[in-house]
């Protein structure tokens, strides 16, 4: 066990001090891209103006022959391109795959000033995330990096979500979590082929009534109680909470409800697949316009948060207080990507 005292030591000499507290910025979408594909490539300059995070994929979805050409794509993205104010993550291989030394001394080596989250997949416990942080503390002093770069765990294990609380301790690199449904789904041995969203078969039979033959079947979320679980880690240690993919690209209203209900639940933004998710994930993840100016009202009747006023003949006190300043507080990090928003919202 490491001692607090050293907690925010650098592991390495020479190697950038950890961040106490995470960057202020909006992550309403982390937008995922395969860099090896070069159409995909010639695209992202344009991405990068209508995304709040762009992630180079190197891990699942990569075929076994372009893992190295995807980690080559992701350097020279990442190394030409002006990524203005959107966040660069990239997502390595998993830590028990053969090319996972080479993600992170390559990337880190080429592009580690220009990096700012790593994704690692499939953690299992906080050993994962020791191992990461010293080796990227290490890469960073050899290589000049100047701010630590961040991690990112993605829970796709049944060992993961029951050590989800040590993982979010780990290391003060930690920036959050996503949930990772279909691997997660496969390690828990769920009867589902679906990557997120709910399933038919899932839910909640109305009691019977005697005379009455039919009987109201109510959908249930396969993923509430990890979502929950994983949320109560986060926000309890300071990190941030991610949804993860919703597959079905053919069904925008079924991925626009899974989105809010993980908005809802505290997850400051969601993995977007496919272009068409992009303007979900922002419709979803930026508050809407009429509780944001209710939430105004709040903390302006109640400049220090403390008593009691009524608004609309509703009352409000310090506990209201909190949660329009919770609202207010995003809907201002949204506006700063969003000029349409930031007049809507008043700023």
């Amino acid at each position: 066990m490491k001692l607090p005292a050293n907690f925010y030591k650098p592991l390495a000499i020479g190697a950038p001090t950890p961040l106490r507290e995470l960057p202020v910025r909006p992550e309403r979408m982390i937008h995922f891209f395969p860099p090896h594909l070069d159409k995909v490539r010639a695209k992202i300059p344009e991405m990068a103006k209508q995304v709040d995070v762009l992630c180079g994929n190197l891990e699942d979805a990569i075929p076994l022959d372009a893992k190295e050409a995807a980690r080559a794509g992701f350097i020279e993205v990442a190394k030409s391109t002006d990524f203005g104010g959107c966040a660069v993550w990239t997502r390595i291989n998993a830590l028990n795959s053969p090319w996972v030394l080479d993600d992170l001394i390559q990337v880190v080596g080429a592009v580690g000033n220009k990096l700012d989250v790593i994704i690692v997949p499939k953690v299992e416990g906080p050993w994962d995330i020791h191992y990461v942080d010293q080796i990227l503390a290490q890469l960073e002093a050899k290589h000049g990096v100047t701010k630590p770069i961040l991690i990112h765990a993605l829970l796709e294990t049944a060992q993961g979500v029951k050590n989800v609380d040590d993982i979010a301790c780990a290391s003060p690199r930690m920036h959050g979590m996503s949930l990772g449904p279909a691997d997660l789904a496969a390690s828990r041995g769920m009867k589902t082929t679906r990557v997120g969203g709910g399933h038919p078969f899932y839910g909640v039979l109305e009691d019977a009534v005697e005379g009455k033959s039919e009987r109201a079947f109510f959908q249930q979320d396969l993923w509430h109680y990890t979502i929950s679980r994983m949320v109560d880690a986060c926000l309890s240690s300071g990190l941030r909470a991610f949804y993860g993919p919703f597959g079905d690209f053919s069904d925008p209203a079924a991925c626009e409800s899974q989105f809010r209900n993980a908005y809802l639940m505290g997850c400051a933004g969601t993995w977007t697949l496919h272009p068409s998710q992009i303007d979900i994930a922002k419709k979803v993840f930026s508050p809407d316009v009429k509780e944001v100016l209710f939430a105004k009202r709040i903390l302006e009747a109640m400049p220090d948060g403390a008593g009691a006023v009524m608004i609309d003949g509703k009352m409000q006190d310090d506990a209201t207080w909190k949660q329009a300043k919770v609202i207010v507080d995003l809907a201002r990090l949204v506006a700063q990507r969003d000029a349409d928003l930031a007049k809507l919202y008043g700023f």
